[in-house]
């Protein structure tokens, strides 16, 4: 469906997000019924739709792996935060865990906690006179530099995107400034650059972080803590199938706008315990034109 070229701008309401979602949904029911509702998770053992693909979305796994019941599918999609600290030895740990899935491909964006992975915040750690994570300061950078090729049994999407049975995924780690961890950017223009790297035509987006008002309230602050800008460019200019995300451990579920699914599969509990059961969605498969 053409809409011709959507450009995104900074929102008004940008560096206060819980404003902003009162904003949108006193001025435009923007997060109400009928435009948004939840929705229930698909059980495993539902049979999988013939022409489908199915998908199995997990999140903040944070090191945790061991306990998680993977359930079958056919693409494995995880937004980020593998692990503690990016340390290569929990890097190639998970790797080894993903090794032993049995899914067909496997998808992997990086989270703010992949601290090795962002080259920009392992430069500034190197010059900070005081160690906030000291078993990452103590790396070389020859035991990080090419972190990511430890990734070798998934796909990894840093800003980038693949073509799987069909389907668009485009990855990409940032998320709102939060306590200085990896891949953050302040709200506002600096988010917005890396969501306009984001093509159109993209049936599915991995982001770390939540869009605003899904899956995104945060309930010991009293505050929302979503991207609007990630909001409007997902709504009025990608419009993927399926935006899957993860990073706030106490939004996990699934909601709709009705043309968009937003997925948030933490696996991490907000107390850091892996019992978020993996979340599977099916999608139709992309009629070859």
């Amino acid at each position: 469906m053409a809409h011709g070229k959507v450009t995104i701008t900074v929102d008004e309401y940008s560096s206060n997000p819980t404003q902003a979602f009162t904003h949108y949904n006193i001025n435009q029911s923007r997060f109400q019924p009928p435009h948004v509702h939840m929705v229930d998770p698909i059980p495993y053992d539902t049979p999988k739709p013939a022409g489908h693909t199915r998908f199995v979305c997990v999140s903040d796994t944070h090191s945790r792996t061991d306990g998680i019941q993977m359930p079958y599918g056919d693409v494995l999609l995880h937004m980020g935060d593998f692990t503690e600290l990016g340390l290569p030895s929990e890097v190639k740990k998970f790797n080894d865990w993903l090794g032993g899935l049995p899914y067909e491909f496997k998808v992997v964006i990086a989270g703010n906690h992949e601290l090795t992975f962002d080259k920009d915040f392992m430069a500034e750690l190197v010059k900070q006179d005081y160690y906030r994570f000291p078993s990452v300061s103590k790396l070389k950078p020859e035991d990080f530099d090419n972190v990511q090729s430890l990734l070798t049994n998934c796909v990894y999407l840093q800003d980038s995107d693949v073509t799987i049975k069909g389907f668009r995924i485009y990855g990409t780690p940032w998320s709102p400034w939060f306590n200085g961890w990896g891949f953050n950017l302040p709200r506002g223009q600096s988010l917005l650059d890396k969501w306009n790297l984001i093509p159109d035509g993209i049936d599915i987006l991995m982001t770390h972080g939540p869009p605003l008002g899904f899956r995104d309230w945060v309930p010991k602050e009293l505050q929302r803590v979503g991207c609007v800008e990630l909001l409007n460019t997902v709504q009025k200019r990608v419009r993927p199938k399926l935006h899957a995300f993860g990073h706030i451990h106490e939004g996990y579920g699934i909601m709709t706008d009705g043309y968009t699914t937003f997925i948030n599969a933490s696996t991490c509990t907000i107390s850091y315990q892996p019992t978020n059961p993996p979340i599977v969605f099916d999608l139709p498969n992309p009629s070859s034109s």
